[in-house]
């Protein structure tokens, strides 16, 4: 019986344990499966919280763009009447040579260069001033989501007027480059005497016989080269001095290389014609090369009523004289945005100076109809071909001034035919003004009204 007992008893005990094991492992499997279940939610979650960083991100992104193409484009936003309210403006990028200059528009002090404006659509005088300086005055067309770019060029108010040459000069000319000065001296021994060539690229002041950029290129030990007209070649290599010993007598003409000094010069006046022709040709086929690279249609329409009288340095602006009047035809669709075309004249009027930019196709009036121009390779001028002619106006080399000497003044006026200034009224020989290669300042022949002084070459300063 106690044998029967105790084994009842080890039976309920390994009952009780494997009941007890049992309830073990099925909890450990509904915990196992709980968990399995908590995964799959638990991964919805984070990629959806992935997906919500995605798309704001994204959403943030293309805002910010919206936001600075807007701004860029001119929108501002404004508080008008405690409501704040986005206006559509243009921009007006205002900048001047030198800095710091004080902007006034349409009369009111509001800014100084360089800077930026936004300012709604219509438009507006813009004047920049500088102490020492002379004032700039243009007119703008303000448009919405357009930026349009007001650059001044100041001159001083009295700008430095300096000595650069130590010695009388009789005449003087610059080479086609714009940047080699040949002028004769008469007022020395006859071995100093003669035709000399300034390198304007150099920095040697002031401009001295014997100094590495001036070279001597004859003399008038065989002839009187110190009373010759200079005239250039068309590539700038050699120069045509032409002398006449009387009025009545016919001239000689020698033929001298401008880089050194001609030891013999050459006598050309039996082939002078030939010469002459050679360089018409030059000249020609210069300008035709320069016409055909324009468009066809401005080709045809230049070949009817330019009569061109140079090219800017740059080759993207001809100065013209009107040969007939016409209407000039938009060239260019559609037409380059931000460009101001409150100066443009597209009704050309015979007799007219004009300036047409090419790449803008932009046209605009310089000088009034006048009839006294006169270039070397036209007949009918009264002057003798490729000799120095009266021609008032020249390129500075920015491409975007000229030169206008006029009434004894020398001045300066944009390409537009916008803010004609006078920069010297001052003693100065007629027409020989010259430009710095530079810009910097510009060369005149003056003795500054002493009669008892040969003229020398004085520098105008610019900057």
């Amino acid at each position: 019986m106690q044998e029967e007992k105790t084994n009842n008893n080890t039976l309920d005990t390994y009952n009780t344990n494997s009941y007890n094991t049992n309830s073990t492992i099925m909890k450990t499997s509904a915990e196992k499966s709980s968990i399995v279940d908590e995964k799959p939610d638990t991964q919805q979650r984070s990629v959806k919280k992935q997906v919500f960083i995605s798309l704001s991100v994204l959403i943030l992104i293309i805002l910010t763009t919206i936001l600075v193409i807007m701004y860029g484009k001119g929108y501002r936003l404004f508080v008008q009447h405690g409501e704040p309210t986005i206006s559509n403006t243009g921009i007006l990028n205002l900048s001047s040579d030198p800095t710091g200059a004080q902007v006034f528009i349409d009369g009111h002090l509001t800014t100084a260069t360089n800077n930026s404006l936004n300012l709604t659509p219509g438009k507006y005088s813009i004047t920049i001033v500088k102490d020492g300086y002379l004032p700039w005055k243009k007119d703008f067309e303000v448009q919405k989501e357009v930026v349009s770019n007001a650059g001044a060029t100041l001159y001083p108010q009295a700008p430095s007027l300096q000595s650069i040459s130590t010695f009388g000069i009789q005449s003087a000319i610059m080479d086609p480059t714009g940047t080699k000065l040949a002028f004769s001296i008469a007022s020395s021994s006859a071995h100093e005497n003669g035709i000399y060539v300034y390198d304007m690229t150099s920095r040697s002041f002031p401009i001295l016989a014997g100094q590495s950029s001036t070279t001597q290129i004859v003399d008038d030990t065989t002839d009187k080269f110190s009373q010759a007209k200079i005239t250039w070649s068309p590539d700038g290599t050699q120069i045509l001095a032409t002398i006449a010993q009387t009025p009545d007598e016919p001239p000689t003409y020698y033929l001298l290389t401008a880089e050194s000094f001609n030891q013999t010069p050459q006598d050309i006046t039996a082939i002078y014609q030939n010469t002459l022709t050679l360089w018409q040709q030059q000249r020609k086929d210069k300008e035709d090369a320069q016409i055909k690279s324009l468009k066809p249609n401005v080709q045809k329409f230049a070949k009817n009523y330019f009569r061109i009288l140079s090219w800017s340095p740059d080759d993207n602006s001809i100065l013209y004289q009107a040969s007939a009047s016409a209407s000039m035809p938009v060239f260019q669709k559609p037409r380059l945005i931000g460009d101001n075309y409150l100066y443009e004249q597209r009704v050309v009027e015979k007799g007219g100076i004009y300036v047409y930019n090419i790449a803008e196709d932009y046209n605009t009036r310089i000088l009034e109809p006048i009839s006294n121009i006169c270039t070397a390779d036209d007949p009918t001028c009264n002057c003798e071909d490729f000799t120095t002619c009266e021609m008032p106006l020249t390129w500075l080399p920015d491409s975007t001034h000229l030169l206008y000497v006029n009434d004894k003044k020398i001045n300066v006026i944009e390409d537009d035919g916008s803010n004609m200034t006078t920069l010297y009224a001052g003693p100065f020989v007629d027409h020989f003004v010259f430009p710095w290669p530079d810009g910097s300042k510009i060369v005149i022949l003056t003795n500054l009204n002493s009669p008892n002084l040969p003229p020398t070459l004085y520098s105008i300063g610019l900057k």
